[in-house]
């Protein structure tokens, strides 16, 4: 497992109460000494006793111990001054900016320089729109964009799926990579890899509770957000599907949902996958209507639309989206 000393004092920075992304990313730029960040913890942390750099070092080499026994499951770990950490997409705070990710593959598919649209949706989409959407990751990867999704079930899953015919995809998740969630989706993360893509998550502890799990697939909608040129809603329930349409029993509202509301505060271009006379009528378009009601100019994917939407991102000039008849008129 490859990473470098300042990468484990990021995590170690971590670890202290009081520090969070906000604090590293407004104080660290990577590569200070330990003496120097535990000068700047004593200083900021909300530490009831002042931290010592054998205190620093004794939690340091905590760190390392859990991260080592990834043994096969982690090629590597970069952090905020690392030459290979990867650049974020849009306007991020710094509270959401990542600090650190561990990573399985190939860590460069994040770089600038490649063109990379995210591609979500909702668990249990039906046989048509899983058409619908193997054809729009197909056209995406013909133009050599690299696919991001969360390797969840439904359309993240088929989007992988799809992108795994003659293209790349990079998988975000929510938990260590010793242990992919869902665990369905294992024998998915270990081809995403074979086939040259990417895993990552910001973790490598378990969850403690479940609103720490909670948390973290929110975070891991973020990265889906922060780290593509584009992302594309391909369907989705909205928060008040069951009472509108009186469907109980059911966990409807997905991580799609905050990840189209990451990007449309980072100033993500958005899309959605919509027909008004197909769809009008289907549950499972709720948060694509109601995205359209709310942004006049999101794109909705027709051929063309789609055809541009590509260009822009791999031109990075995404300041325009269009609205234009559907796709599969």
């Amino acid at each position: 497992m490859k990473y470098t000393d300042n990468a484990i004092n990021i995590i170690t920075a971590k670890t202290y109460k009081g520090i969070g992304r906000a604090w590293i990313n407004k104080m660290l730029k990577g590569n200070e000494s330990v003496e120097t960040i535990v000068s700047l913890l004593n200083n900021n942390s909300k530490q009831e006793e002042l931290i010592t750099v054998d205190d620093f070092e004794f939690d340091k080499n905590q760190i390392l111990t859990k991260i080592e026994n990834f043994q096969d499951s982690c090629d590597g770990l970069v952090a905020i001054g690392d030459k290979n950490f990867p650049k974020y997409r849009g306007n991020v705070k710094e509270s959401e900016r990542p600090i650190f990710l561990f990573y399985k593959g190939d860590i460069s598919l994040l770089d600038f320089e490649h063109s990379c649209i995210t591609v979500i949706g909702l668990l249990n989409p039906d046989e048509k729109i899983e058409i619908r959407e193997q054809k729009i990751v197909a056209e995406i990867v013909k133009k050599e964009v690299i696919i991001v999704s969360g390797l969840a079930f439904g359309c993240d899953s088929i989007a992988h799926k799809q992108a795994l015919i003659g293209g790349k995809t990079i998988a975000v998740l929510p938990s260590p990579l010793n242990n992919i969630m869902p665990a369905k989706n294992k024998g998915l993360a270990f081809e995403i890899v074979e086939e040259g893509g990417l895993l990552i998550t910001e973790y490598y502890d378990e969850h403690k509770s479940a609103m720490d799990l909670s948390s973290r697939y929110k975070d891991r909608d973020r990265l889906q957000a922060l780290f593509c040129d584009a992302i594309i809603l391909a369907a989705s329930y909205a928060q008040d599907t069951a009472e509108r349409w009186k469907i109980f029993g059911q966990k409807l509202d997905s991580g799609a949902r905050l990840a189209m509301g990451f990007a449309k505060d980072y100033n993500i271009p958005r899309a959605v996958m919509y027909d008004q006379k197909l769809d009008s009528e289907n549950p499972m378009f709720d948060l694509n209507r109601q995205l359209i009601a709310e942004q006049k100019d999101i794109t909705i994917l027709t051929q063309k639309s789609l055809e541009d939407l590509i260009n822009k991102v791999k031109s990075k000039n995404n300041n325009t989206t269009v609205i234009q008849a559907n796709l599969f008129d």
